[in-house]
Parts: C-alpha cells; sequence; structure tokens
C-alpha cells in the first residue's frame, strides 16, 4: 500500500505541472462565461494527457531512452532532422517562459487574496524560492513534495465545487456533448493546452522510473491524471458560480459569499499552490528537454548538476520573472500561454507517435492498432481546434470575422484529417523501412 501511495505521490508530479494558474484561470473563466458547455474540452484533454503520458513512460521503460533522446536518434540522421530539433527546442522553451510568467502571475495573486502586499515582492520571492527548489538534488524528493501540493490543492478545488450544489444534468451535458459557442475557440484551445501541456510530456518521460514494470507506471499515472482532471472540472464548476466578468477577487469574492470566508483562503491557498508547483516544474522541464537532446555531446555539463542543465532552467526561470515584475496583467497573459501550449501539441503529438511505433526502440510493445487510432484522433482534433484558431486570429488581425459558414468547418475538418492520414502513412512507411 505504501509503494502505491509514493507511486501516486510520484506521478503527481504531471498534475502539479499542468494544475498550475492557467488552469484555474481558463477553467475558471470557461465556466463563468459558458457555465457547464465547454467540460467536454476537459474530458478529452484528460483522456488525451493520460494516452501521452502513458506512451512517452512506456517508451522510457522499455527503451531505457527518455521521450527527447528517442527522438534525437529516430530523426536526428534523417533529412531535415534539424527542422524538428527546433521546433522542439523553440517550442518548448518559449512555451514554458510564457507559462512561467503565468505561474508566478498567478501564484502572488493567490497570496494577495489573503493578504495584503506588495505584487512585485510577491514574485521575487516565489521566483527566488522556485530556484532553491530547483537546486534539489533528489528529483524523486521534489515530485513526491509536489505531489503532496496537489494532492492538497485539489481537495480544496473538489471540495468547493461540491458545496456549491451544481446542476448534476448540466454537468453531465456538457462533459459529454461537443459544444463550440461563440466567443470560445481561444478558450477551447486554452483547456486542452492547459491540460495536455507540451513540456509535461518530456518531463514525465525524463522523470520515469525505468525500474518500474508498465503496470506500476500505468496505475500511477492514472490515479495521478484522472485527480488532476477532476481538479480542473472542479475548477470550471467553481467558475460557473461567477457572475459578470471573471477576476480572481470576483472568483473569490463569490465564495466567500456562498460559503463564508474559509473559502477565500482556500481558493487563496489552491491558486497559490498550482502557481508555485508549476513555476517549479515548467523550468525543469525545459532543461530535462534540452538535456535530452543534447546530452550525447557533453554528458557531464548536461547533468542533473551540470551548468548546461542550470543554465536552461534559469533562463526560463528569469524569463518568467523579468515578464511577472514588468507588470504584465496575469488573466489575458495566462490564457494567451494555454493557447500558445494548445498550438503547440500537435507537433509534439507526431513526434511521440513516431517514437512510440518505432519498432527498434519498442520491439513487442510499440502501439497497438487501437493505441494508435487513439493518438491518430488526439493529432485530429488538436489540429482542427488549433488551425481554427490560428485562422480566427489572422483574420482579426486585418479586422475581419471568420464567417459562420459550414463550408470553412467542414473544409478544415477535412484538411486536418488528410493532414492526420498522411502522418500516419508516413509512419507505416518508416516502420516498414526500418523491417528491411
Amino acid at each position: 500500500m505504501k509503494k502505491r501511495l509514493l507511486n501516486i505521490l510520484f506521478w503527481s508530479i504531471l498534475s502539479a505541472a499542468f494544475i498550475g494558474p492557467g488552469t484555474i484561470t481558463t477553467a475558471a473563466k470557461a465556466g463563468a462565461n459558458f457555465q457547464f458547455d465547454l467540460l467536454w474540452a476537459l474530458v478529452f484533454s484528460t483522456i488525451a494527457c493520460l494516452v501521452l503520458q502513458e506512451a512517452a513512460a512506456r517508451l522510457s521503460i522499455i527503451s531505457n531512452k527518455s521521450l527527447g533522446t528517442a527522438i534525437a536518434q529516430t530523426f536526428g540522421n534523417a533529412k531535415g532532422g534539424w527542422i524538428v530539433f527546433i521546433l522542439i527546442i523553440g517550442a518548448i522553451i518559449i512555451g514554458s517562459a510564457a507559462y512561467q510568467t503565468g505561474n508566478l502571475l498567478g501564484a502572488s495573486e493567490g497570496i494577495l487574496l489573503i493578504g495584503s502586499i506588495s505584487t512585485w515582492q510577491v514574485i521575487l520571492a516565489l521566483g527566488i524560492l522556485a530556484g532553491i527548489a530547483l537546486l534539489f538534488p533528489s528529483l524523486q524528493i521534489l515530485a513526491r513534495t509536489l505531489g503532496f501540493l496537489v494532492v492538497l490543492m485539489g481537495f480544496a478545488f473538489i471540495t468547493t465545487a461540491i458545496l456549491i450544489k451544481p446542476d448534476i444534468s448540466a454537468i453531465a451535458a456538457g462533459s459529454f456533448i461537443p459544444q463550440m459557442p461563440e466567443g470560445s475557440g481561444l478558450l477551447i484551445l486554452g483547456l486542452i493546452g492547459t491540460t495536455v501541456v507540451p513540456y509535461n510530456i518530456f518531463l514525465g518521460s525524463g522523470l520515469t522510473d525505468k525500474t518500474q514494470s508498465i503496470k506500476e507506471m500505468r496505475f500511477g499515472i492514472s490515479v495521478a491524471i484522472i485527480l488532476g482532471g477532476l481538479t480542473s472540472m472542479a475548477v470550471l464548476i467553481v467558475g460557473s458560480s461567477i457572475n459578470g466578468e471573471f477576476t480572481f477577487a470576483a472568483l473569490g469574492q463569490t465564495l466567500g459569499n456562498k460559503l463564508g470566508p474559509w473559502a477565500v483562503w482556500f481558493f487563496g491557498f489552491g491558486l497559490f499552490a498550482a502557481g508555485f508547483s508549476s513555476s517549479i516544474t515548467a523550468p525543469l522541464a525545459s532543461a530535462i528537454t534540452a538535456r535530452d537532446l543534447f546530452q550525447h555531446k557533453n554528458q557531464k555539463k548536461w547533468s542533473q548538476n551540470g551548468i548546461y542543465f542550470k543554465a536552461i532552467w534559469g533562463i526560463v526561470l528569469v524569463t518568467g520573472l523579468a515578464f511577472g515584475l514588468a507588470g504584465f496583467k496575469p488573466i489575458p497573459a495566462i490564457i494567451a500561454a494555454q493557447a500558445l501550449n494548445g498550438l503547440i501539441l500537435p507537433f509534439i503529438s507526431i513526434f511521440l507517435w513516431f517514437a512510440i511505433n518505432n519498432s527498434k526502440l519498442m520491439g513487442e510493445n510499440k502501439n497497438s492498432m487501437l493505441q494508435n487510432i487513439l493518438f491518430g484522433s488526439i493529432v485530429w482534433v488538436s489540429l482542427v481546434l488549433g488551425l481554427w484558431n490560428v485562422l480566427k486570429a489572422s483574420l482579426g488581425f486585418f479586422n475581419q470575422s471568420l464567417p459562420d459558414s459550414p463550408f470553412i468547418f467542414y473544409s478544415l475538418f477535412s484538411i486536418t484529417f488528410l493532414i492526420t492520414l498522411f502522418v500516419s502513412n508516413q509512419l507505416q512507411k518508416r516502420n516498414k523501412d526500418a523491417q528491411i
């Protein structure tokens, strides 16, 4: 029993990584603006997160290589392989830095809800504490500490969601009937991007205990990610109780009016815990990704105590700290970061799809047909949502709106489906060539 609990706590670092202020902001705003209509996006993204994280961890256990190392070996010598490296490093570093800004801003907002302190002092203190935590010699201790923190945070939000007594039938409808109300596109992409965090896939693969059995890994990951998904859904439900525009203060006040002053403290603690835990995991994931891709050139400097490893997490931490201290408004910055992560997701999913089907790496443990169908579905849906929002943003730049035409919607579905089929075909072709 103790071993199982420690296993769950260890894998809860993944929940700690994706339940940051971005999750709380995006989910609560989705609830405030659209009630339970966007719950389906969290259900989809929780399933997608479980599929992708299991694949990354299975890859690490079977091949004894992390996702970054596997990608380096799969694409490193291929024609145009350098493009893959640039895409991954650019996506992870930029995505993590954007995420880090939101983490620090959100954590500081949590503290400010329960105490009157200067914002810049809070952000600076949080940045310093995150830096100290990243110097810990044992990633196992760090992972379990963050896991305990995320369990407390989950308890705070799930308890609050139950106490506001939401309409269960409306929750069921919102969870299983996909809807895209007018103006919800960015939030839907944000809900997916904040749950299936691209750098989180590298983090899970890089931290995998390679002595674990596949069964043990699947149990720990499943419990941790489902707990994280339920917490995200609880935040959306809590957000639905807001009347008017979403702000952290409005949510805190609403909870205080409905449940009593203690609810504001609960929410403030949950927001702080989410931000602080994610402010550690975002820089850590960036460093692990860069290490896995480039450590073959100098393993000593890319070790956990090496100068290159520390430099990467330091750059992400300082960048996030600088933007946080610059006075960016937290809610728009956080939602933009989640949408950016949602755009990056299809690329990382495709790279993992290739790696997990590599016969040389996985042998008989490569994806089954069902797992490949799930992978293809995740790639397809993330492409649809990503391209939809890119199209809307591009037209918006020229002060044009996207026409409400079924032809555009079906064309987008068809194009992304053909892209997914092409990727699947390339994957099968690569595997056949590897077997010759």
